[in-house]
């Protein structure tokens, strides 16, 4: 069969609309949460479905703009992605740099029971007991130092740095190049599409800290952008409940408003690592 033959035009076309069918399904969530943002209470109450506003308000976005708490957790929000994504890059990268040594005493063993904790875990009140007696509760370090380093982040890591040949670092050991040397300016460089790579996903799960925040904070001083809209969409609803006397935070302008703050940050970042995305997770899997 041809490239220009019928059957090939429609297998072409069928591809196309089921891409663009699954592209839309996967995007109108966002659409609608975007739509409702801007929406009239009225107009948003009027249909379930949101393509087009009929006309639109800023007035969610005003009311929360004018909040200093979110500020304020904006800026605990930047603060754990930016210093939390380092202090586990840097624990992630040291642990799988010399787990990728098989001459390492006791590699496969510690392997295993790092491996083992993807299946089984100390469970919740044991970490919270830890967390209480290291001192760290309502501080922004129990929302960075007990996550510090993820299982699977790990492994892809330490499998990237083993796929690295041997050779380089022997040549760089023969030139007077010490461990940390050879880790900084030979391993380090060649990994930059892993390390780029698990760097976004431990940066996406900072900024979306949540569960760990409802356990050990609760000084609103210190609330990440997650507790914030949580507390806004709990704010919300006792409103509609009691009939309160603001008119938009009746509706979902104000719940999708809080929803799109929160999350265009990510979507602008997100694309400029996407790149790294296949190259740093597939060279990160390859196997002993």
């Amino acid at each position: 069969m041809t490239r220009n033959s019928t059957g090939s035009k429609l297998f072409d076309a069928a591809n196309y609309l089921i891409l663009t069918l699954l592209a839309f399904l996967t995007l109108y969530p966002f659409w609608d949460s975007l739509i409702v943002s801007i929406t009239p209470l009225q107009e948003s109450l009027s249909s379930n479905l949101h393509l087009i506003p009929k006309s639109i308000t800023f007035e969610a976005y005003q009311y929360l703009l004018q909040l200093k708490q979110l500020w304020v957790s904006y800026g605990i929000s930047i603060f754990i992605t930016v210093f939390g994504t380092a202090i586990s890059m840097l624990a992630t990268t040291l642990a799988a740099y010399a787990l990728s040594k098989r001459q390492l005493p006791g590699v496969r063993p510690i392997m295993f029971a790092i491996v083992f904790t993807m299946m089984f875990s100390g469970g919740i009140i044991p970490t919270y007991l830890v967390v209480k007696q290291l001192g760290m509760m309502n501080t922004v370090w129990s929302l960075m130092i007990p996550t510090a380093i993820q299982t699977y982040n790990l492994i892809i890591m330490r499998n990237f740095f083993t796929s690295i040949p041997e050779s380089l670092e022997e040549s760089a050991r023969m030139d007077g190049c010490s461990d940390l040397g050879i880790l900084l300016r030979i391993v380090v460089p060649l990994s930059m599409p892993a390390i780029a790579t698990i760097s976004l996903f431990y940066a996406v799960a900072r900024w979306n800290e949540f569960f760990t925040a409802v356990m050990y904070v609760t000084d609103k001083g210190i609330w990440p952008l997650q507790l914030f809209l949580r507390s806004m969409l709990i704010d919300n609803e006792a409103s509609f409940q009691s009939g309160g006397d603001s008119p938009f935070l009746l509706g979902q302008s104000i719940k999708m408003a809080t929803i799109m703050i929160s999350t265009i940050p990510v979507m602008i970042i997100y694309p400029f690592f996407q790149k790294y995305f296949v190259q740093g997770v597939t060279l990160g899997a390859v196997k002993e």
